[in-house]
């Protein structure tokens, strides 16, 4: 019964930057850790960034410095705000959640998923 409804994909040129949205319902939203996945055609799904239910925030290396993952716990609402973007940060995006409300960018082990937004990044 717990839904992700993600938004804010599209295409950017190289160095730009894009905002992701996801909304979340039928869940106690301050009670799981959140995170954002992506996948590129070919390869396996990977984690991006984490913020579990105390705020700690985590990133793959290859983000850090450039994406920043938010709560908005009024709106229920995460956010992956994406700056200098690139053409390797091409892929299907996805919101997940996770029960465990404490896991790290390695042991992340989402529940829940939502449909995926697409972002392009185009040189």
């Amino acid at each position: 019964q717990v839904q992700l409804v993600e938004s804010g994909g599209g295409s950017v040129q190289a160095g730009g930057s894009l905002r992701l949205s996801c909304t979340a319902s039928g869940l106690t939203f301050a009670a799981y850790a959140m995170g954002w996945f992506r996948q590129a055609p070919g390869k396996e799904r990977e984690g991006v960034a984490l913020i579990d239910s105390g705020g700690r925030t985590y990133y793959a290396d290859s983000v850090k410095g450039r994406f920043t993952i938010s709560r908005d716990y009024a709106k229920n609402t995460l956010y992956l705000q994406m700056n200098s973007l690139k053409p390797e940060d091409t892929a299907t995006y996805y919101c997940a959640v996770d029960r465990a409300s404490y896991p790290t960018i390695a042991t992340m082990t989402p529940d829940y998923w939502g449909q995926g937004t697409q972002v392009t990044v185009s040189s």
